[in-house]
C-alpha cells in the first residue's frame, strides 16, 4: 500500500502522457522507499525491469542483465561481452513491441558500473543513440548509491549532461505522513509517541514498517535500535557505505556536525577534519544535501562559505547520542534512557530539529504560507566580556517586513515563561536586531507541543505553534 507519496506518483503517471521519452532518475537514502514507489505507480506495465547486483563483477552482471531480458522478451541470448551489447540486445527487444508507451526500469544501476566496464558510455549510447529520439520510451533508473546518480547521471559533464528530464529525490516522511501509516497499520500510538519517534529516526517508511501492534514508541526503538542484539544493529555504518562509494570524508562531516546543533561553517568543518579546501569536499558536501542528511544555511549578506551546514538527519543524530560507543547497553536502554536527564536534553534538540523540517507546516500555523521567505538559523559569537553571545536555531526571514524568531521548546504540558527565561528572550531579540540593520520588525513565535501557559511575561509572545500544527498536511 503506497502511502504518502502522492505528488511524487502523480509526476511518474505523467510521463505516460508525455510526447516524448523520459528520463527519469529516482534516488534518495536508504529504506526510503525509491522501489516501492516505482513498482507500485506502474503495477504490472513494465516493459523490462533489471536490477544490479550487490558486489558483484562485470561477467556476473551482464549475465543477470541477460536473464532478465529472457525473462521478459521470451527469447533466448547469447552471452554478452560488454556492455554495448548488452544495451543493444535491449533495444532490439523494446522495438520488437506493440506501440504504446515503455516504461523500464534500471533499479541499483550504480551496483551496475564495474571498474572498467564501460557501462556508462554503453547506457550513454543507448539513451543519446536511440531511445532520446523516440517518444515512446519512459527510462527510470534508481540506486540506493545516491552520490553514483548525482554524479553519473544527473550532473554528469559527458554524454549524459542535461539528459534526465526528472529529477525525483525522495525525502524522508513529514509527521502527517507517519500518522498516516500508523493509522494505516492498526498501530494504537498517539501524537506524543509518533513525535517520539520520528525525533530519533525521522520520517523513514522502512523503519516505521517495522513497528509493532501493541509496542509503546520507546520499546520499539529498543528492539530495532538501540538494545545490544537491535534489529538494526550496524544500521549506521550500512546506510553510508551504501549511500556514498567512499563514505568516509561523509561520516567525517556528519560525525563533526553532530556535536554543534547550530552548525557549523565550511571553514570549521575543514579545521575540525584537517581535510583539503579542495573539489572532494565541495562534492562530499552536495551529496549530503541532496541525501537530506544535512542543510545549509545561507545567512543574509553572506558568501556562500561562510553558510552555516547542520546535521538534520534524526536517525544519525540518535545514534551519535545514545548508540555508538555504548557496548553494554540492556534491551531497555532507550526505556530507561528517555527519561533521564540526558534524554530530556535530547528531546529538546531533537524537537528543534522536527520543527525545521516541518517549517512549511511552521508557515502555515503562522498564516504566512504565500509571503516569500528565508529560513536560516543565525549566531553571535561574543566580541567582550559583558557580551555572552547570541544563538537563534530558526528565524523566518520575510519579504513583508517581518522577521519571526523561533523559539523551540520542548515539554510536557504547557510551556511556563519565567522572568530570567524572558530576559534573555530580550537579549537574543536585540542583538539579532542590531547585527542585521535591516530595519524589519521582528515577531517572538514559540513553538512548542501544547502552546504557551498565560502569566505576567507571555506578553513577549506575537505568535504560537504546536504540535498538532507540525501534523498538517
Amino acid at each position: 500500500m503506497l502511502i504518502g507519496r502522492d505528488l511524487e506518483r502523480r509526476r511518474l503517471l505523467e510521463t505516460k502522457k508525455s510526447d516524448k521519452s523520459e528520463f527519469v532518475a529516482v534516488f534518495g537514502r536508504r529504506r526510503i522507499g525509491k522501489t516501492f514507489l516505482v513498482h507500485e505507480t506502474f503495477g504490472n506495465s513494465f516493459s523490462f525491469v533489471h536490477t544490479g547486483l550487490a558486489r558483484e563483477g562485470m561477467r556476473k552482471q551482464l549475465a543477470e542483465f541477460r536473464y532478465s531480458l529472457e525473462q521478459f522478451f521470451g527469447v533466448r541470448r547469447k552471452t554478452f561481452g560488454d556492455w554495448s551489447g548488452a544495451f543493444h540486445a535491449l533495444q532490439e527487444s523494446l522495438e520488437g513491441l506493440p506501440s504504446g508507451k515503455k516504461v523500464v526500469f534500471i533499479d541499483e544501476m550504480p551496483w551496475m558500473d564495474t571498474p572498467r566496464s564501460g557501462f556508462v558510455s554503453a547506457l550513454e549510447h543507448f539513451w543519446n543513440g536511440w531511445a532520446c529520439f523516440r517518444k515512446d520510451i519512459i527510462l527510470i533508473v534508481c540506486g540506493s548509491a545516491t552520490s553514483w546518480i548525482i554524479s553519473k547521471v544527473i550532473n554528469d559533464h559527458g554524454g549524459l549532461h542535461n539528459r534526465v528530464t526528472m529529477r525525483m529525490p525522495l525525502r524522508p516522511f513529514t509527521l502527517s505522513q507517519c500518522e498516516e501509516m500508523v493509522k494505516k497499520r492498526g498501530l494504537r500510538l498517539d501524537r506524543r509517541q509518533i513525535l517520539e519517534g520520528y525525533m530519533a529516526m525521522g520520517g523513514v517508511p522502512f523503519y516505521w514498517d517495522r513497528i509493532r501492534k501493541g509496542e509503546s514508541m520507546a520499546q520499539s526503538m529498543d528492539r530495532l535500535f538501540v538494545a545490544k542484539d537491535a534489529e538494526f544493529s550496524g544500521e549506521f555504518d550500512r546506510l553510508y557505505a551504501s549511500l556514498f562509494k567512499n563514505p568516509g570524508i561523509h561520516v567525517g562531516i556528519v560525525t563533526a556536525l553532530a556535536d554543534r546543533m547550530c552548525g557549523k561553517t565550511r571553514r570549521e568543518l575543514l579545521a575540525d577534519l584537517k581535510a583539503e579546501d579542495n573539489g572532494a569536499f565541495s562534492k562530499a558536501l552536495l551529496e549530503l544535501e541532496e541525501c537530506g542528511f544535512i542543510e545549509r544555511s545561507n545567512l543574509p549578506g553572506r558568501i556562500r562559505r561562510d553558510s552555516l551546514y547542520r546535521l538534520v538527519d534524526n536517525y544519525s543524530l540518535f545514534y551519535f547520542k545514545f548508540i555508538r560507543g555504548t557496548a553494554s547497553r540492556s534491551s531497555d536502554h532507550w526505556q530507561r534512557m528517555a527519561t533521564s536527564q540526558t534524554g530530556r536534553i535530547w528531546c529538546g534538540l531533537a524537537f528543534e530539529r522536527v520543527c525545521m523540517a516541518h517549517i512549511d507546516q511552521v508557515k502555515k500555523a503562522l498564516g504566512i504560507s504565500g509571503v516569500m521567505s528565508e529560513v536560516y538559523a543565525w549566531r553571535h559569537k561574543s566580541g567582550s566580556d559583558d557580551d555572552r553571545g547570541a544563538q537563534i536555531d530558526l528565524i523566518i526571514d520575510r519579504k513583508d517586513g517581518v522577521a519571526n524568531i523561533c523559539e523551540v521548546k520542548y515539554s510536557a504540558g504547557k510551556f511556563v515563561i519565567s522572568g530570567e527565561y524572558a530576559e534573555n528572550l530580550a537579549r537574543k531579540i536585540e542583538a539579532f536586531s542590531q547585527s542585521q540593520h535591516f530595519g524589519k520588525s521582528v515577531f517572538l513565535t514559540m513553538i512548542t507541543p501544547c502552546g504557551v501557559k498565560e502569566n505576567e511575561h507571555s506578553g513577549v509572545v506575537q505568535s504560537e505553534v504546536t504540535l498538532d500544527d507540525l501534523f498538517a498536511r
